[in-house]
């Protein structure tokens, strides 16, 4: 068994060298500075923000319970759940190509 930590969204593991961040269950801009905090995988962390405002996450969704119902949240953990713990979303193309 793994003694890799587990990520609270999608339970799977963190392996070491796989981005992670910690999210703070109250967003810090809404009163959650000091308050807890939960070790996520990075690409996690980020569909998180990206699916919620500040003011949601405070207002609705300040626990992992809360999160994991979200609906799009839900399919996002349906989804990463069939990839490796080490998985690592790449976007193709590299950097914008400028415009001339």
């Amino acid at each position: 068994m793994s003694d890799d930590p587990l990520c609270p969204l999608c339970l799977r593991p963190i392996p070491p060298g796989v981005p992670q961040s910690l999210h703070h269950l109250v967003p810090k801009l809404k009163g959650g500075k000091g308050g807890p905090t939960v070790l996520l995988h990075a690409l996690c962390h980020k569909e998180i923000h990206a699916a919620l405002s500040e003011a949601e996450l405070a207002r609705d969704h300040a626990t992992i319970e809360a999160l994991r119902a979200h609906p799009r949240l839900a399919r996002f953990i349906d989804w990463v759940g069939t990839r490796p713990p080490g998985f690592l979303l790449r976007v193709p193309g590299g950097r914008r190509a400028r415009r001339r």
